[in-house]
């Protein structure tokens, strides 16, 4: 990734990501990389007897799809600072906009950052997390 996008970014501008149709075999893929077995995951029956209709994603599996809008946008060596808060869970079936806004541009011991807004949130419109992201160019 070029350092050349940090010369021209400015506030408002947007980088915008779909997951369509997460589904269970999603949730066991995460679980076997990232080695969370909780069989409120993946367990029909389980979800059920904890009284929920039925299984739901990890919040991290969601963080780290998150995670790629600065990543993917700046570079992962520019990401300074990246933080969540989760507001809802993931069911299957649902499709997300990961997306991330430049709140703000400045020059912090002569080297430009970006700070970020970030959002993941569901096809139903509901907010699934809420982030920030500060960037600056990888060699600083």
């Amino acid at each position: 990734m070029s350092n050349d996008i940090f010369a021209s970014i400015k506030e408002g501008d947007e980088y915008v990501f779909t997951k369509n149709d997460f589904n269970r075999t999603d949730f066991v893929r995460y679980a076997g990389g990232g080695g969370d077995f909780n069989p409120i995951h993946h367990d029909q029956t389980f979800a059920e007897e904890a009284g929920l209709p039925t299984v739901f994603g990890m919040g991290m599996l969601t963080a780290g799809l998150l995670s790629r809008v600065p990543a993917e946008w700046f570079g992962p060596t520019s990401v300074k600072s990246f933080g969540v808060r989760f507001k809802t869970r993931l069911w299957p079936g649902d499709d997300v906009e990961f997306k991330g806004v430049v709140k703000k541009v400045y020059e912090e011991d002569g080297v430009t950052h970006a700070d970020l807004d970030l959002t993941a949130v569901t096809g139903k419109g509901e907010m699934l997390i809420q982030g920030f992201s500060t960037v600056r160019p990888w060699s600083a």
